[in-house]
């Protein structure tokens, strides 16, 4: 009597085991449950490869800062140039009579990037 107890709760435990495992594996399989799961690796993907990307772009400004600080070393640049004055005329003007231009900060250049 208790050996047929036993062997028929071990199969009842087998019974709802493989079963349990069975529907969890169709849940996985279910075309929503795939996209999901799609989905989520290219945003996992996407956000490495942004992270590479920006510490490349890290990498690039810090190299190209010491190199720029061994390019002046050499070539004995010490201090900022000095800058340009702003332009006061216009640049096509009356040679005779020429008109003041204020000086602003916006350029009326449209090949210049904004």
């Amino acid at each position: 009597m208790f050996r047929r107890t036993f062997w028929f709760t071990t199969g009842v435990a087998a019974g709802v085991w493989a079963t349990t495992k069975v529907n969890r594996k169709l849940k996985q399989l279910t075309p929503e449950s795939l996209a999901a799961t799609a989905a989520n690796k290219a945003l996992e993907t996407g956000q490495r490869l942004k992270d590479r990307a920006i510490d490349f772009a890290l990498d690039v400004r810090d190299n190209m800062a010491q190199r720029e600080a061994e390019l002046e070393d050499a070539l004995g640049i010490q201090e900022d140039p000095e800058l340009v004055a702003p332009r006061r005329y216009a640049a096509i003007e009356n040679r005779t009579n020429p008109k003041y231009v204020p000086s602003t900060t916006y350029s009326h250049n449209r090949n210049e990037d904004h």
